[in-house]
């Protein structure tokens, strides 16, 4: 998916980038805005469209009522009002206006906005002008005065509740070690969530998820004992450790109290770059979901992490075109691995230029290990591949180097007239392939990924983690480079 660009400018003189059908199609919240938003991807029910060169496109919608919908978006945020009485967000207007403005640029004729569209984005950039002085000024100027002292008594008293729930979970641990981890199919959920509700009680949230963890194993297929043992060894790793935080160093402690669950502020100062959208998805998380979007930082070359979160049936607020480049300030979450970060002060929307510099799937293991020392209870951490094959293996499909994928290949032509079925490129002897992890094996985004290589090699962005690798988006193959290598083409997301 490569960006189209409208020549627009933003309010600070950059160039403001025109949204491709695909990325607006991933802005969608579910799979029925998507489809809802499709039918009005067409000029028919729509009127009194138009743009400026700020990056905001209007239009009315006409609907079941006698009055059109006004729908606005401003495209540099992006951000979206629509008169319409609908919860999801962006609503199914906004997103056939945007859809219409990618398929057909001539229904938007520059123009001065109608009063009602100057009048919200007028109120949308006071309020960010706002909320920028605010934090030049500390944040604290609109709340008042912040009591120190009744902050720190609050944190401590919970800190307290906290080690007195981390010292009942030891003693449990304990006791079901010593009655026999295979025992414990026997004893059902209920002493799972017992134990996970005295956690809550302890202000733990983080520590009553892994216990909930813990009772989905139990029984959960062929060698669970095993797996359920590797949970309660994290589990106690992150018991000792937040019983004796006072002697880790200052990265690990921060990370120790966010996998407890303690609430943690975005804090240093903020990196401003060209961020590329990498892939945005949402997870179902109890009953609030969760939508993580992967930004790369071009001049800083760090990897960034945006987390916000739906309840009651809404999605999330926060959206961003996967494979847009937004120059934006951000402020990472203090942790090992910083990944998590904070949105600040956006500057414009460009169009994006390639994918980041990639590695090779040999070298992958170790980029995860090293992360590992920094969090020891990561579940995976975000690895850009370069120039790897998607092939087929016994067990499901793999990602293997392309020197290595070759081989491979090479080497199940030769099986294929033997009686026994081709072992693919799991070769111990290179070690050059990833697995592919079983959660993406079921998704259509597997056979995109497929046949946008074809055979060849791509450039893929994902997660590594115990279980392999998590394809999130890839890049099409694109002009070869001398020595073999590509150049990378446009972004086809993968979830």
């Amino acid at each position: 998916m490569q960006l189209s660009h409208g020549g627009e400018t933003s309010p600070t003189g950059a160039p403001v980038a025109r949204w491709s059908v695909e990325q607006v199609l991933a802005l969608a919240p579910d799979a029925s805005s998507r489809k809802a938003g499709t039918r009005l991807g067409a000029a028919g029910p729509w009127s009194g469209t138009g743009c400026d060169a700020t990056g905001a496109v209007w239009g009315l919608c006409k609907g079941s009522g006698s009055t059109p919908y006004r729908t606005v978006v401003d495209t540099t945020g992006p951000a979206y009002a629509c008169s319409c009485p609908s919860r999801k967000f962006p609503c199914k207007h906004a997103l056939g206006l945007l859809l219409l403005r990618a398929s057909d640029d001539a229904a938007f004729r520059p123009a001065e906005p109608a009063d009602w569209v100057a009048t919200w984005l007028a109120g949308r950039r006071a309020r960010a002008a706002q909320k920028s002085g605010s934090s030049a000024a500390g944040g604290d100027g609109a709340r008042g005065p912040v009591d120190t002292d009744a902050a720190r008594k609050r944190a401590e008293r919970r800190a307290e509740r906290v080690t007195g729930g981390a010292q009942e979970l030891e003693q449990r641990l304990g006791d079901l070690l010593r009655g026999g981890l295979a025992a414990t199919d026997r004893s059902g959920y209920g002493l799972w969530e017992e134990t996970a509700a005295r956690m809550v009680d302890a202000q733990a949230p983080g520590l009553a998820a892994r216990v909930r963890e813990l009772g989905a194993i139990t029984g959960s297929g062929a060698g669970w004992p095993v797996r359920l043992l590797e949970e309660c060894a994290l589990l106690h790793l992150l018991d000792t450790a937040w019983l004796g935080r006072d002697r880790l160093p200052d990265p690990l402690a921060a990370t120790v109290r966010t996998r407890v669950g303690l609430p943690m502020s975005a804090e240093g100062p903020p990196v401003r770059d060209h961020w590329l959208v990498l892939a945005q998805y949402d997870t179902p998380d109890g009953k609030i979901v969760t939508r993580r979007i992967w930004l790369y930082g071009r001049g800083s070359g760090r990897t960034a992490l945006l987390l916000s979160f739906g309840a009651a049936g809404r999605s999330p607020d926060r959206a961003l075109p996967v494979g847009a480049t937004i120059d934006a300030e951000l402020t990472p979450y203090p942790g090992g691995g910083q990944l998590r970060a904070e949105p600040g002060e956006q500057f414009g929307t460009t169009a994006s230029a390639g994918p980041p510099p990639g590695i090779a799937a040999a070298a992958a293991p170790a980029v995860y290990g090293n992360a590992l020392r920094e969090d020891p209870w990561l579940e995976a951490w975000p690895v850009t591949l370069r120039d790897v094959i998607p092939v087929p293996s016994k067990d499901g499909w793999q990602l293997a180097d392309a020197h290595a994928g070759a081989q491979a290949g090479a080497d199940a032509d030769a099986d294929s007239t033997a009686d026994e079925p081709a072992d693919g490129p799991a070769d111990a002897r290179t070690g050059a392939a990833l697995p592919i992890a079983p959660a993406a094996l079921s998704r259509p985004g597997l056979w995109k990924l497929v046949a946008l290589s074809g055979g060849g090699p791509v450039t893929v962005f994902g997660e590594l983690g115990h279980r392999g690798f998590d394809p999130f988006a890839a890049w099409d193959p694109g002009e070869r480079e001398e020595g073999g290598g590509t150049t990378g083409g446009s972004l086809v997301q993968l979830v």
